[in-house]
């Protein structure tokens, strides 16, 4: 039998006697009608079924897991999207850093050759962002705003703890 954690989540009534600090309101005493949700881990032996004894609902992870899991990713799959997001984000990380570099040289000719290669694939993401953040103090921030979102993302997903390297070496 396999073991693994499970999510304990009980409900209690909302008039739970406790003291608010420093002036601030307590939550717990809000309404006595709202109930109050604390859930915890505990390392149980893994069943699906659920049960309900003194206002406790103890649900059992392993299918709360198993719809988590990247949309259920084998390996194999996982393996192949390192293959594409990883040169991808990489790729893109570079063209941002060469618009950071580009955006200092305003007079540069982005429509000629090897400007183009930079300017062309970023610049509709650009366009769309600027609408968002615009420029401060005369500065274009959206090259260095994209540039640790890609990092962000390509940490979170194809670094050396990503999430799908993680997936990938799984064991089935």
């Amino acid at each position: 039998m396999t073991s693994m954690a499970s999510g304990l989540v009980s409900f209690s009534p909302a008039f739970l006697p406790a003291k608010s600090r420093g002036g601030f309101p307590n939550i717990r005493n809000r309404s006595p009608s709202l109930p109050v949700v604390s859930a915890s881990l505990s390392h149980v032996e893994a069943d699906t079924t659920t049960s309900l004894c003194s206002n406790t609902l103890v649900v059992s992870e392993s299918a709360v897991l198993h719809n988590m899991y990247l949309a259920d990713l084998d390996p194999g799959t996982a393996k192949l999207a390192i293959g594409i997001l990883g040169p991808a984000l990489s790729a893109f990380g570079f063209l941002f850093i060469l618009r950071i570099i580009m955006s200092w040289y305003p007079k540069l000719p982005v429509d000629k050759f090897p400007y183009v290669l930079a300017y062309a694939p970023t610049e509709p993401i650009l366009v769309q962002t600027r609408k968002v953040i615009p420029p401060l103090a005369g500065v274009d921030v959206t090259p260095v705003v994209w540039f640790g979102l890609v990092s962000f993302l390509s940490e979170i997903l194809v670094g050396p703890q990503g999430l799908l390297v993680l997936v990938s070496q799984q064991v089935s």
